[in-house]
């Protein structure tokens, strides 16, 4: 140390560009992050946080058959002999091995508040208290028999297994997720009877497909249970390559009640689900009516997740129901699938199923045969020693007296009757009460069984086969222990195909109810409640009067054809509703500036419309097919310069009537006038001079009928005015409006 007021020893300065520097640093802290905090390692699927938590607590034999501690004693052991970083992430890991909606199958089994599926935290560590599970045993068995390498801890003053022996497959029964530096993992829990079949058949079979793996290991088993509703195809790709993505979706039920009313219940949701955050969805789905159709949501929630939703009406249907509470809410998830680990060597990379058990299944080799060398050196310590106590029983006297004669009666009793340094340590070791037990047949009988022992396990460390039984054994046992005729064995997520794409009808989506569209010369729309008849109480802008109005449901689609030829859809609840004078069509779709609407009509699938243009072209076409899906429209009719379109008229009948504004009539068979999906079309009638008029069609044998003043007109016999598509006419009959319109 240097004296007080002396001036400090100067430090060595390096020089370095900063970019190097920059690049070393952060590559140091990446290794870092990646190695010892945030990948698991593929033998015991386990993070260090983990591993430490555990073996401290077993340290403090907090065993599954003893006693709670308070997890803070706990966390303290961690952060004070293993982990030096903060309590909460300490705390937090440990909360987690307890939860059993988090970890498939717990390693910690706690005792007081270990938070909720909800999202509640759990209560400070100086009120819970844990212990560890049979399962965090299996994991940790063989630690005391040399099974794994142990290192010295961050201050050298302990020593920390570097990895569990891990008689459990901890990786993919618990999953594991972390973020790393440029890297990641996701890795979700599965049933660990349906991994312990897959490496049974890895053993039996090691050149086995790893499609093969399949048939035992279906998908993941998640602790919240749902429904994998994905395709077997997507599924083992993922396993194959060892990323993918599946849909997971809640379980739900039909639950009927009197008078044809029903709700559902949901029952199970999608893992890391938080179920408060669930309901809150729902909710403000229900208040922002972007889900019409559901009524109500009430979470009645115990031990066991039950969360009811109450259709809007009994006509709801349940299917359609669920499927938009899927497209909307959390009640359907996407879990990534991404396995990502360290592996024996601590060399991160992605890992097919067959890999990670293979690796699994490699590592309890080694400590099969790191344990039976244990045991086999503790046996030859055992045999040397009861060999020096059978010859002391044989020479007990001689034995005794050169303890009680001797100054150094180690060399003497070595000398006197050859024995090893170990057994003559031993019998001065021995307490006199032990005397009495000195028995030679016992002494004979521990020695030949000991002997037997150690014959077996060098059988063992010689035959790779008989090894391969013996983890196979261990195999059956752990799946014994933890199967499915286990409460916490059992399967809990259901296995389902892929749901198909379910179109669902807007009239799904939104209450249904009778409107009256009302549109004013200057294009203004707005809606009333009811079918009503637009009376002269209609109130519009000043210079501006009614020009349609139209009988819908809110669950319709509009259709407006404007002067360019161009179809736009707009679905009927979208104009405004009230007193006021609604708003500009023009708004609510793209039309061109200089374009005006033609006509506006409520959508029918299943009619058939005629389109021309004001000089006489046109075309028949469907009108599924005019159906605009933007705010742009549809262009369906081409027109030439200076034309615009005209007409659109609905197909009712099996003849056409065409009048043009130079008063000639023609009457032509429907069926010459072709059916287009867009284009200009062909002329309807020709003209000299002006444009069509108006055009209408009907039943021939019904006769031609139009309106004069309030009277309406028929006339039967037509053949004057039969012809071809695009011809002249001639005048129409006597009688006929002077507008040149039929009145409709």
């Amino acid at each position: 140390m240097s004296k007080k007021g002396a001036a400090p020893e100067p430090r060595e300065i390096l020089e370095a560009p900063l970019t190097e520097a920059l690049s070393e640093r952060y590559l140091a802290y990446a290794l870092s992050t990646i190695v010892s905090r945030s990948l698991p390692d593929v033998r015991d699927g386990l993070k260090p946080v983990h591993r430490r938590v555990l073996y401290a607590m077993r340290l403090l034999k907090l065993d599954p058959g003893s006693g709670f501690k308070k997890c803070a004693r706990v966390v303290g052991d961690v952060i004070g002999k293993y982990h030096p970083h903060g309590d909460s992430s300490v705390y937090d890991a440990m909360v987690r091995l307890a939860q059993e909606f988090a970890v498939r199958y717990p390693l910690v089994e706690g005792q007081g508040n270990f938070g909720n599926i909800d999202g509640d935290n759990a209560a400070a560590m100086r009120y819970t208290e844990a212990r560890l599970t049979e399962v965090a045993a299996a994991l940790m068995e063989g630690l005391d028999e040399d099974a794994v390498d142990f290192r010295e801890t961050y201050d050298g003053e302990e020593n920390e297994p570097i990895v569990m022996p891990s008689a459990f497959p901890n990786l993919l029964a618990n999953g594991s997720s972390g973020i790393a530096v440029g890297m990641a993992t996701n890795i979700p829990p599965h049933n660990v009877a349906e991994l312990c079949d897959a490496l049974l058949h890895m053993i039996k079979k090691p050149e086995c497909e790893p499609d093969s793996l399949m048939e035992f290991v279906k998908g993941p088993d998640f602790p919240t249970g749902g429904l994998l509703a994905e395709s077997p195809e997507t599924i083992r790709e993922a396993y194959r390559t060892g990323r993918g993505s599946m849909r997971v979706r809640a379980t739900w039920e039909k639950e009927n009640l009197s008078h044809g009313l029903y709700h559902i219940v949901v029952t199970e949701i999608p893992y890391q689900v938080q179920k408060a955050k669930l309901v809150e969805r729902i909710a403000d789905l229900i208040n922002s009516r972007k889900l019409p159709i559901l009524a109500d949501v009430r979470d009645e929630s115990t031990e066991d997740i039950r969360l009811v939703l109450e259709p809007r009406n009994r006509s709801v249907d349940p299917e359609t129901l669920m499927e938009q509470m899927f497209r909307l809410t959390d009640l359907e998830n996407r879990f990534s699938l991404n396995m990502n680990v360290l592996d024996g060597q601590g060399i991160p990379g992605v890992m097919g199923l067959k890999a990670v058990l293979q690796a699994f299944l490699n590592h309890r080799m080694e400590v099969l045969e790191r344990r039976s060398r244990h045991r086999l050196a503790k046996i030859d310590h055992r045999l040397e020693v009861l060999s020096g106590y059978i010859i002391a029983f044989l020479n007990l006297d001689e034995v005794i007296r050169i303890i009680r004669e001797e100054d150094e009666p180690k060399p003497s009793l070595m000398a006197a009757f050859e024995l090893s340094d170990v057994q003559a340590e031993a019998i001065l070791n021995m307490r006199l009460r032990s005397l009495r037990r000195l028995e030679e047949m016992e002494l004979r009988k521990e020695h030949e069984g000991l002997s037997a022992e150690k014959a077996d396990l060098e059988a063992l460390l010689e035959d790779e086969g008989l090894r391969w039984t013996s983890i196979g054994t261990q195999i059956k046992g752990i799946r014994k222990a933890f199967g499915p005729n286990t409460s916490l064995g059992a399967r809990r997520t259901a296995l389902g195909d892929a749901p198909s794409a379910m179109v669902v009808p807007i009239e799904a989506l939104m209450e249904r109810e009778p409107i009256t569209v009302l549109l004013s010369r200057k294009g203004w729309i707005r809606a009333v409640k009811g079918h009503q008849e637009a009376g002269e109480d209609t109130k519009f802008k000043d210079d501006d009067s009614l020009r349609l109005a139209l009988h819908a449901q809110t669950t319709d689609k509009l259709v407006i054809f404007d002067t360019t030829g161009r179809f736009f859809t707009l679905a009927a609840d979208r104009p405004p509703r009230g007193r006021g004078f609604g708003e500009p069509l023009r708004l609510m779709i793209d039309m061109a500036p200089d374009a005006d609407i033609v006509e506006l009509m409520v959508h029918d699938p299943e009619r058939t419309l005629i389109l021309s243009s004001n000089v006489g072209r046109g075309f028949q076409i469907e009108e599924k097919d005019v159906v605009a899906q933007t705010k742009v429209g549809k262009q369906i009719l081409t027109l030439g310069e200076g034309e615009r379109a005209a007409l659109v008229r609905v197909v009712k009948g099996d003849h056409v009537a065409v009048v043009g504004e130079n008063r000639k009539l023609l009457v032509f068979p429907l069926e010459q006038l072709p059916s287009m999906s867009r284009g200009k079309g062909v002329f309807i009638q020709k003209y000299k001079d002006g444009g069509i008029a108006d055009l209408k069609t009907f039943k021939l044998e019904e006769g031609l009928t139009w309106k004069s003043g309030e009277r309406t007109r028929t006339e039967t016999d037509l053949s004057p005015w039969l012809g071809d598509r695009a011809g002249q006419g001639r005048l129409p009959p006597q009688g006929f409006p002077r507008t040149n319109s039929f009145g409709e």
